[in-house]
């Protein structure tokens, strides 16, 4: 009997031993991966201390030491895109080998429900032609990392489920828009693509930025009172999810249709830092070609929306940092035209202004939204858009990616002469010019009366004597917009600047 325990507690011990030994790898480097082309490709992982391991892929070899940690990093040389490619990782123990890996360009796609919002739409939004591009999704040159979400108060070191080749059953959970974006960015660039997406519906942007930069950052710390407010708005949380719940189980009793109630938050969601924490900082250490960004309805009420272009800036700021690649292109979306009372418009304009940011580029999307859906279906003519900002910002092709952009307003007799950037053969859909409004040094806007004039629009109305100011597009729900000959649309945008 003896004898048995012994051998069972040496059996486990060497078990215990093999495990130490054996080498691991971030789902980040899973296999079906995609790793960046014509980039140092920072490969690491785990294994016991003092463990030397090599890695070698595609004819090159490169070798680490673990800490006392078991942690260990190296850099191979950078690699043209092809593939597919096998991975070995060799030391104490059994060998490591991931297959079937792509080199190529790793693209980041994050932000809230209209980036996560899948292929195969929401309950109750659906994808644009959802059936037909779920069946035609099998696409070799693609591949797709689908995280979980997490939100953590400490940053994390892996993240949970592994990449995926393309296909229809893969796709079809994916982020809509990251799909349409990879699958139009391989065609153009004839190189694999990976997307990651790692989005969170119902999410505020101060959840996307790391507790280092928040706390650091002077202009951030509004994050920390927008916190209070929430949490103090959760205090009757419990209780109202328990009445809602009674209600509609009293509802289904009575054979009535349930009540409809308010969509309430995740709390853990909305934590500072949180989703940075659980959702971000895992895949720090990856080589990637660029961020994708579509986020902000959730920032949209006051004094959210007042700070946004302000938290946009230090998110763009943070990944830079945090990701330690230089200035990496960082491709948003502007929030859509939407019913809504929050202050959609001022969210937007903060989106516009945020391109004095070196290396950024922006998708303005007012002409897809819906009045009453916040989750427009045309994901495709979203992602077309980000893939044009891409081609000129990530990969240096000269194509017009930007519509009409305001630059300056000029006063004439009675009127504004509104000038843009990137306006040539500015025209209007409609049969008129509207979405205009003028006012005087009294902030107070009035709707105007519009016509286009070559690249400009000169805009008046009776009311205002003394135009000074011009906005546009400043309902939250825009009918209508103007155009570029590209056919790319106008953004909400005012002249104020104080």
């Amino acid at each position: 009997m003896r004898l048995r325990i012994c051998f069972l507690v040496l059996l486990s011990v060497a078990s215990a031993k093999s495990s130490l030994a054996e080498i691991r790898v971030p789902n980040a480097l899973s296999e079906h991966a995609v790793l960046q082309r014509e980039r140092p490709l920072h490969i690491w992982g785990w294994a016991a201390a003092g463990t030397r391991v090599t890695a070698t892929l595609h004819g090159q070899s490169a070798t680490a030491e673990t800490d006392r940690l078991g942690h260990w990093s190296l850099y191979l040389r950078p690699e043209a895109a092809g593939g597919p490619y096998e991975m070995t990782l060799s030391g104490d123990g059994a060998p490591l080998v991931v297959r079937d890996l792509l080199i190529g360009d790793v693209w980041v796609a994050s932000g809230q429900s209209n980036m996560e919002m899948p292929l195969k739409g929401f309950t109750a939004a659906a994808i644009k032609d959802s059936e037909k591009e779920i069946a035609a999704a099998t696409n070799p040159q693609v591949r797709l990392l689908l995280v979980g979400k997490k939100s953590s108060e400490l940053p994390l070191q892996d993240v949970s489920d592994g990449w995926t080749r393309c296909t229809p059953e893969t796709a079809a959970k994916f982020s809509a828009i990251g799909y349409f974006f990879a699958r139009e960015i391989a065609a153009r660039e004839k190189v694999p693509i990976g997307v990651i997406d790692t989005s969170w519906g119902g999410t505020p942007i101060a959840s996307w930025i790391s507790m280092n930069s928040l706390g650091t950052d002077l202009a951030l710390q509004p994050a920390f009172s927008y916190r209070a407010s929430f949490s103090d708005q959760q205090e009757t949380r419990e209780a109202l999810l328990a009445t809602e719940a009674r209600e509609k189980q009293q509802a289904l009793q009575d054979g009535k249709p349930a009540p409809v109630v308010a969509w309430h938050p995740a709390e853990e969601s909305w934590r500072p830092a949180g989703l940075y924490n659980g959702m971000i900082a895992p895949l720090r250490p990856l080589t990637v070609k660029g961020f994708l960004w579509y986020q902000g309805e959730s920032d949209a009420d006051m004094p959210r929306a007042a700070t946004y272009g302000t938290f946009l800036r230090g998110l763009i700021r943070d990944w830079r940092t945090r990701f330690g690649q230089g200035d990496l292109p960082f491709l948003f979306v502007q929030i859509s035209s939407y019913g809504s009372p929050q202050a959609f418009s001022t969210v937007r304009d903060h989106e516009r202004r945020a391109l004095d940011v070196a290396q950024t580029g922006m998708a303005v999307s007012l002409d897809v939204g819906l009045k009453g859906n916040i989750h427009p279906p045309d994901k495709q003519t979203v992602a077309a858009r980000l893939a044009l900002a891409a081609r000129a910002v990530a990969y240096g092709e000269g194509v017009e990616h930007d519509g009409p952009l305001f630059r300056q307003a000029t006063a004439e007799a009675q009127a504004v002469r509104v000038w843009f950037d990137h306006a040539n053969g500015l025209t209007s859909k409609a049969s008129s010019v509207s979405g205009f409004e003028i006012a005087g040094a009294d902030h107070r806007f009035v709707p105007a009366e519009a016509k286009i004039d070559g690249s400009t629009v000169v805009v008046s109305a009776g009311s205002v004597e003394h135009p000074v100011y011009v906005r546009f597009g400043w309902a939250s729900f825009v009918p209508e917009t103007l155009y570029n000959k590209e056919g790319l649309p106008m953004s909400t945008f005012t002249s104020e600047t104080d």
